[in-house]
């Protein structure tokens, strides 16, 4: 029995879908059982409880063979990120006094630097909280996901794939959510490891890159146009991050763009992504037909 931390998200519910695809048994904390009734038609079994409560974490982890956790992801967190602070301890808590035999950490690209990073400061946060946990841990680094790329199926029209990425030629670690699901559901079901290990996930891909992919898909010319950094808080906006609170996501793609999501920090290990770009936008291209 695995727990999944996130299930009716993306890369939860990627995890999820492969665990069940190996035969394995899972198990979801989740607060709305209605939302997560298609996971239970699956064969999850559903925990009632929330990830902001260290006790139904604990009811979640008793007698499972590991768990994955994740942060749940905030676009505007406060100044101090209380929001994330509050689940990481919470989440140590609970692993304090459980047993589990590997957990395997949702984190990403840039969490080994503790300062200047924007929104993955908080999984900077988790990493550095679950180090004096004695127990095997993996923290899954991963690049961008290729799925906030999405809105590109209905910018593209226009033939401009508008980004924060600047230059647009340049190279930053990226990955699908469902390659992701499919490294921790391989953590969680195989060799056992001792300690902590940390895992590089995604391969170098541009902005340039995922516009000419998406060309492919829509079968006409688009190309990735760099937002004007002062244009950054209005756009922002336009993705639903609220006025006057884009102050760390605009840090993030500083970091990005400044190198800070490269691959290769030390002592961490590399698995590069199998699904594309290409790959995504067709599959939502596809499932939008459906």
């Amino acid at each position: 029995m695995f727990l999944v931390m996130g299930i009716t998200g993306k890369v939860g519910g990627a995890t999820a879908t492969h665990l069940l695809a190996q035969g394995k048994k899972v198990r979801a904390l989740v607060r709305d059982r209605a939302k997560a009734a298609s996971w239970a038609d699956q064969g999850a079994e559903l925990v009632e409880g929330d990830w902001n409560d260290a006790a139904s974490i604990k009811r979640a982890l008793t007698g499972v063979d590991g768990a994955f956790v994740m942060l749940p992801p905030i676009w505007a967190p406060s100044p101090d990120f209380r929001e994330a602070k509050g689940v990481i301890a919470n989440y140590v808590e609970a692993l304090t006094h459980v047993s589990v035999p590997r957990v395997v950490a949702l984190s990403s690209m840039g969490a080994n630097r503790a300062s200047g990073m924007g929104l993955i400061t908080a999984l900077s946060l988790m990493e550095q909280s679950f180090r004096d946990l004695n127990l095997p841990i993996a923290y899954v680094r991963a690049g961008g996901f290729f799925e906030n790329f999405l809105y590109g199926l209905h910018a593209g029209q226009g033939g401009t794939l508008p980004v924060f990425y600047n230059p647009t030629d340049r190279k930053s670690t990226m990955v699908a959510t469902d390659d992701i699901g499919a490294e921790i559901a391989t953590l969680l079901s195989g060799p056992a490891w001792d300690g902590h290990r940390t895992i590089e996930l995604g391969s170098m891909v541009s902005a340039d890159d995922v516009a000419a992919q998406l060309s492919e898909v829509m079968k006409l010319d688009v190309k990735a146009v760099a937002i004007p950094r002062a244009g950054w808080p209005g756009a922002f906006e336009q993705f639903g991050v609220p006025s006057g609170l884009s102050g760390p996501a605009e840090t993030m793609y500083d970091a990005v763009n400044a190198g800070a999501m490269d691959i290769g920090v030390e002592d961490t290990e590399h698995v590069s992504g199998a699904t594309s770009a290409r790959d995504v936008f067709a599959a939502a291209q596809m499932a939008g037909v459906a």
